[in-house]
This record gives structure tokens, C-alpha cells and sequence, in this order.
């Protein structure tokens, strides 16, 4: 054992000396890798990528790094000075990228988003008149949730990450998590220390729970994990990373948490290692995780060797991430074995690279704040010097947690905004609160504030939320909301239409307004396992989001050759006809319980046979709401028969019972053509079938009874290896006209009885 003694004493003597620098000199050190000439092309390429041959003569762009505000803040500065020809200097490429954007915002009424792109730009550009110059009060732009790698980007190939890293640095997003390739270095360590392969395979999960297995919640499920994909993934990261570090961008790295396989114990059987308690609903066998103790030796031999091997093949721009008590309880809640383990993780990092710096999620100190009251929150977060350390304020648009950590007592942190879970459709926001919240934050007594973050667990959704923290980026004060969703609507759309900006206000002042304990959780009855405990409540009028699809239906003529305005209209069409499912339910549940046969048949046959079968038509009829296209991305990942097949049990497991017995059941949900059918449908007739049977036979309804017979309905549509079209079908702008003659009179007309 004299190596990781050796090790261990002499990452012990790299965390000493980095602690004694002085605090948040290391965050100002902070810089780009990439020299200001290849950023300044990087972002030529973009460019061209995005508007075609005329970039080049349209725009003239620069990158100095000497232009940065104090403290190395973010700066682009704009001006004309030949007709038709804007000059963009940058004090980083994504600081040029982002002044590119928001000159085609402001002066060309254009539009960049997940759901598409609106630039339709003027034959000559219009000029600058006097140079802008915009300094971004925020040293961080950050983006990504750890969770946000497998319930979004899991299937992506080359092309689809090459349009998400042009949109971060169009939206200005200067550091990012690079998580992409890691199993495959992973494979490399695990193997020099003497885990054989099938100890290995049993560790790994399947794709999409990568994420889960990489914070110490699972292993095993859904896998094993085939080599060709590790390798795929690998080579996958090393385009990534180029392509982010080439913009400017600082790429986050993973680090050890303290989390190992099994097979360490039979390689190393001295070693300190406790198994974990089970996570969520899963039981141990594929839960309670072995978690390293701190002051085993081997904790730092393992993590110090992980990160060696990761920043060799990859290359550092100096920050880590590691989440070692992610919705996992520690063993024990005393400060001093809190500190133990945080300054344990820090020395693996520091053992590897001397200029670390950790990032860490800060979701554990409010989804389990009865364990960390502020003894332990202080604890884990000064067991790391005061700047090597970065919070993530995970959930700040809902649930801060710097106000009650005195700002995390002295580490730096940026305010996030989660935003959304599993990746769910359904319109959704808390805009007042992101509006106002970073500018609360910065004024805080004492305030450690570094920047803002956008941390969903899932993307491609409520692209307005995004674009809205995205601009608050380089504000110093808040928006007027009522302006900023006016011009949104002209932008995204390209034109300026009164009725769509009229349904964008009532949008704002209702879905994307919640102020209350909501989630955006879809709690809709149409997405979940039918029961009669369901909850139909909103945060909103749901009348507002029935004007609001009145007035975008009626734009149609007008607007309807924009791609993003027929996304809108699906968009706002799904979420009225998923308020009318929930108008069903409570007619189902009613009839029910007062023995009305006929009128359940009635309630029921029109959800079942009529309401679920168009929605899932108008779903199908636009390629962004296809089950087709996500399971396609799965099997296209595969190189194999045997591969493809168990790409697709995990793609459609993760959406559906996530978990072999419905573990975390449904939740992330997806709105998707051939989904709302083929799952939830077969669901709802099933439990309209069921109810019609008890009343006709005169027995009760168990609901235990019915989870054992859907159970089978479920995990059915996960093994049948139905095909989905990836293509749309169908004419949106007809399919949605029709749906709105036929369910909008009888909507507004249900709405106004219930408010009399």
C-alpha cells in the first residue's frame, strides 16, 4: 500500500498550498484556453452556419481578450463603419457570438431557438449609430443540469450537439458541463486497478441512466453498457469539447465523488467502503451504492488517478463537477465527517490538477432540508477553501438556498433557474421570479454571487423561459416583462402581429407566471397512471390559455409559414386540450361515483375514442413532438441488432415506468405524437373500461387491482418494438383547425359555467 500512501500525502501537500492563495484569485484566474485569433474564427464559422455566404460580408468580428469588464467580466461592443457591414469585437468568442445575436434581435427582428430559427434579415443591415458597448455583471453564463445528459442529449449525434453549442454561445452561456465519453475512462481506471469486465458491466447502467449512475443513485439498470459505446461517446467528447473551447467557453469536467463498483471490494478487500441506503423507490439491486470512505487511502488514488486519465485524454479548463450526496443521504450528519468528505473530494481534484476548482450542484441542501440545517451546509462547504468552491444554486427561481446560507457562507455560487423536470411538456414558468431574483441576489448583505445559470433536466420546451434568462444575462436590471414578451413575439415570428403579441401577454400573465409551490412537474391527469386521486389544480385561469389559443388560431393566415409560430400553435393547442382532459376526468370520476352509466360512457368515449386520437394526430403532424424521432435517435446510436433493441427498452423505459416496476413512474413524461396513443391512451381505456365493468357487474373499483392489470399495458408498450414514424404526418395547420372547431365553443362554455 505505498503508493496510495504516497499519493495521499502528496495531494495532501497540493490542497495545503492551493488553500493558501488567496481566496477567489483562482475564479479570476479563470480564462478561455483558446488564443483570441481561433475564438474570433470560431466565430466566423458560427456565422456562416447560421445565415450562410453572407456572413462573411455582413458582419466583421474580433476577439480581445482585453476588452473584459473588471474581473474578467464578459464585453462586446457593436458598430458601423461601412454601410451594410457591423463590426462585433468580443472580449471572448461567445462574448462576440452573444453581441451577434442581439444585433439580429434588436435591429433585424430575428430569432434563435430549440424550436427553430427565425432570420429573415433585410437586404442591407441596418447600421449601428453610435457604438453599444454591453458588459455582462455576471462572471459566469452557466449552463446544464447533471440530469440534463441523459433526458436530452443521451441519443445526440455530432450535428445535434454542433446546433446546441452555436445556441449557448448565441445565448451567451460561458461555461458548461462536458460529461459526454466519460464510461470509457472510467472502463481504463477500473481495469488498471483489477476489476474484471463483468464487475464493470454490472456497475454501468444503460444510456439513459447515466446520469443516476455517475451520482452513486444507481447501477446496473438497463444496462450493461456495450464498449462501442463508450467509444462512440468518447470520440464524440473530443468534438464537443474542441468546438466549446474554440468559442471561449470554460468546459466543466467530471470529477470522483466517491462512489465505486462492487468489484473494488474483492480488488481491494481493506478498503473503507459503506454501502449506501437505496435511492428513490429502487431497492438494492440496482440501488445502495458503495461509497468510499474519506480517509481511506484509496479514495484518493482513485480519484486522483480518474482525473489524470480524463485530463490527459481531454485536456482542463480547471473546473470539476462531483455531487457525492445528490438525493443521498449521508451516514452521518456530524460537521466533522461532512468536512471530511468535501475536503476528501477537493484533494482528489487538487491531487491531479493544482488549479481546480469544484463545482458542485447545491440541490441536495433543499431536497433534504431537515438533514442539512446550516451546521452541516457549513460544514461540507468550508471543508473546501473559501473560492475553490462553486455553488449552484440549483432551483433559486423557486427555492433559493443563499439566503439562508448567509450566501453559502463565503462560497462563490450562480443563481439557476431549474426550470423543468424529466424533461416534461406543458407550458410553464415563473418569469416574475427570474425577472427580479439574480438582481435580489447580487444585493444580497455579503453577497458571493458569480453569476446565473440555466440548470432544466430536460430541454426543447417553453423555448421562451430560456431566451428570457438567457438575455438577463447582460442586464444590470430587470426587464419590463410586458415589452420583452411583445418584441419576443415579433422576433420569433417576424412580423408584428397584435393578436399573437395579445395571446403572448396571456400566456405570461398565466402559465409563465406561477408564483405558488408549483413545479413543473406535469401534473396533468393525461400523462399519468389514472387513479382518482389525481390533481387537476393550476397556478393559472385556464381561460387565459383558451383566449390565448383563440388568438393564435386566428393568426393562422398570417403567421402560418413560420415554423415556430406552428410550433406555438401545437404548443398552446396541446396544453388547452390537456386542461380539457382534465375537464374529462373529473366528469368520469363524477359519473363514478353518482352510478351514471350513460354518462360515464359519454366522458369516456369522447376522451378514449375522439379527444386523446386528435391530440395525438396534431402531435404527429410536427417533427418536434414525435416519439419516432427519439426512439430513431436510439436505435441510430447502435452498432448492432442486439445493441439497437436494448437502446430502445431504455428510451422507452426512461419516458414511461423509469425503473422495471414503475419506479419512478411517469416522471418524465412526454406530450409526443404516437406516445399520447399507443401509452396514455391504451391507459385511459383501460381505467374507462374498467369502471364501466364495476358498474355493470356492481363491485367496487381497487385501485391496486388496476395497477396490477396497467402495470401489464405499460411495460407492454416497452417491450413490443413498435416502429414510430420520425417523419410528420399530416398538415398541422388543418389538424389544428379542426380541433379547435370542434373542442374550443364547448370549452369556453364549460369555463364560464364553472366561473358562475
Amino acid at each position: 500500500m505505498a503508493l496510495p500512501r504516497l499519493l495521499f500525502l502528496w495531494a495532501t501537500v497540493a490542497a495545503v498550498a492551493a488553500a493558501s492563495r488567496p481566496p477567489w484569485d483562482s475564479i479570476a484566474r479563470l480564462q478561455p484556453g483558446t488564443d483570441d485569433a481561433r475564438q474570433a474564427v470560431a466565430v466566423r464559422e458560427l456565422l456562416e452556419r447560421l445565415l450562410g455566404p453572407r456572413a462573411a460580408s455582413a458582419f466583421s468580428v474580433s476577439v480581445n481578450r482585453s476588452l473584459a469588464g473588471p474581473g474578467g467580466l464578459d464585453t462586446y461592443r457593436l458598430s458601423s463603419r461601412a454601410p451594410g457591414v457591423i463590426n462585433v469585437a468580443g472580449s471572448s468568442g461567445v462574448a462576440a457570438a452573444s453581441g451577434i445575436y442581439q444585433y439580429l434581435k434588436d435591429y433585424c427582428g430575428c430569432h434563435v431557438s430549440w424550436s427553430g430559427k427565425q432570420l429573415r434579415l433585410p437586404d442591407s443591415l441596418p447600421p449601428v449609430p453610435t457604438e453599444i458597448i454591453v458588459t455582462s455583471p455576471n462572471r459566469f453564463r452557466f449552463y446544464q443540469n447533471v440530469c440534463t445528459q441523459s433526458y436530452s442529449y443521451v441519443w445526440w449525434n455530432w450535428d445535434r450537439w454542433e446546433q446546441e453549442i452555436d445556441w449557448m454561445a448565441l445565448h451567451g452561456i460561458n461555461m458548461a458541463l462536458a460529461f459526454t465519453g466519460q464510461e470509457a475512462v472510467w472502463q481504463r481506471v477500473y481495469l488498471s486497478l483489477g476489476l474484471n469486465q463483468s464487475e464493470i458491466d454490472e456497475y454501468f447502467t444503460g444510456p439513459a441512466f447515466l446520469a443516476w449512475n455517475r451520482m452513486g443513485n444507481l447501477h446496473t439498470w438497463a444496462g450493461p453498457l456495450p464498449l462501442s459505446w463508450q467509444l462512440k461517446q468518447l470520440y464524440l467528447q473530443y468534438r464537443i469539447l474542441e468546438r466549446m473551447r474554440s468559442l471561449g467557453m470554460l468546459t466543466v469536467l467530471p470529477a470522483f465523488s466517491g462512489y465505486v463498483p462492487r468489484g473494488i471490494l474483492r480488488v481491494f478487500p481493506r478498503a473503507n467502503a459503506t454501502r449506501m441506503g437505496s435511492w428513490s423507490h429502487f431497492d438494492c439491486t440496482y440501488s445502495c451504492s458503495y461509497l468510499l470512505s474519506p480517509e481511506d487511502p484509496m479514495f484518493q488514488v482513485i480519484g486522483t488517478l480518474f482525473l489524470k486519465e480524463l485530463t490527459r485524454q481531454f485536456g482542463t479548463d480547471h473546473v470539476y463537477s462531483a455531487d457525492t450526496f445528490n438525493e443521498m443521504r449521508p451516514l452521518s450528519s456530524d460537521p466533522a465527517y461532512l468536512s471530511q468528505v468535501s475536503a476528501a473530494v477537493f484533494r482528489s481534484m487538487t491531487g491531479a490538477d493544482p488549479r481546480a476548482i469544484w463545482l458542485m450542484q447545491g440541490w441536495l441542501f433543499q431536497h433534504q432540508p431537515d438533514f442539512w440545517q446550516p451546521a452541516q451546509v457549513r460544514a461540507l462547504l468550508q471543508g473546501v477553501p473559501l473560492g475553490r468552491m462553486v455553488v449552484l444554486d440549483l432551483f433559486a427561481e423557486s427555492k433559493p438556498v443563499y439566503p439562508w446560507t448567509e450566501s453559502f457562507y463565503g462560497q462563490p455560487f450562480i443563481w439557476c433557474m431549474l426550470h423543468n423536470f424529466g424533461g416534461n411538456h406543458g407550458l410553464f414558468g415563473t418569469a416574475e421570479s427570474i425577472n427580479q431574483g439574480p438582481f435580489a441576489a447580487r444585493g444580497f448583505p455579503n453577497s458571493t454571487m458569480v453569476g446565473i445559470g440555466l440548470t432544466p433536466e430536460g430541454i426543447e420546451q417553453n423555448d421562451v423561459m430560456y431566451e428570457l434568462m438567457t438575455d438577463l444575462g447582460w442586464r444590470k436590471e430587470p426587464h419590463d416583462l410586458r415589452q420583452w414578451v411583445s418584441d419576443y413575439a415579433t422576433q420569433r415570428y417576424g412580423a408584428s402581429n397584435a393578436q399573437a403579441a395579445a395571446a403572448w401577454q396571456l400566456l405570461l400573465q398565466s402559465a409563465y407566471n406561477c408564483s405558488g409551490p408549483y413545479t413543473n412537474h406535469n401534473r396533468s391527469p393525461l400523462v399519468h397512471r389514472p387513479s382518482f386521486r389525481m390533481t387537476t389544480e393550476l397556478w393559472y385561469n385556464e381561460s387565459d390559455i383558451y383566449e390565448a389559443w383563440r388568438l393564435l388560431q386566428s393568426s393562422v393566415d398570417v403567421l402560418g409559414a413560420s415554423s415556430t409560430f406552428c410550433y406555438d400553435l401545437v404548443d398552446v393547442t396541446r396544453q388547452a386540450m390537456q386542461q380539457l382532459v382534465s375537464r374529462y376526468y373529473l366528469e368520469i370520476k363524477q359519473a363514478f361515483q353518482s352510478r351514471m352509466l350513460s354518462r360515464l360512457l359519454t366522458a369516456g368515449g369522447i376522451l378514449v375514442y375522439d379527444l386523446l386520437p386528435e391530440l395525438d394526430s396534431l402531435l404527429s403532424s410536427d417533427r418536434r413532438f414525435l416519439l419516432g424521432r427519439w426512439l430513431e435517435a436510439a436505435r441510430l446510436s447502435a452498432t448492432s441488432d442486439q445493441e439497437a433493441v436494448l437502446y430502445d427498452l431504455n428510451a422507452r423505459n426512461q419516458l414511461t415506468l423509469w425503473g422495471p416496476n414503475g419506479n419512478i413512474l411517469d416522471y418524465a413524461n412526454k406530450q409526443f405524437g404516437g406516445l399520447v396513443l399507443d401509452y396514455y391512451g391504451v391507459r385511459w381505456s383501460l381505467f374507462v373500461s374498467t369502471l364501466v365493468e364495476c358498474l355493470n357487474t356492481g363491485t367496487p373499483f381497487h385501485q391496486s387491482h388496476f395497477n396490477q392489470a396497467v402495470f401489464q399495458v405499460e411495460r407492454g408498450f416497452i417491450y413490443n418494438g413498435k416502429r414510430y414514424p420520425a417523419k410528420a404526418m399530416g398538415n398541422t395547420l388543418d389538424i389544428a383547425r379542426k380541433i379547435f372547431l370542434k373542442y374550443y365553443p364547448s370549452a369556453v362554455q364549460h369555463n364560464c359555467s364553472r366561473a358562475v
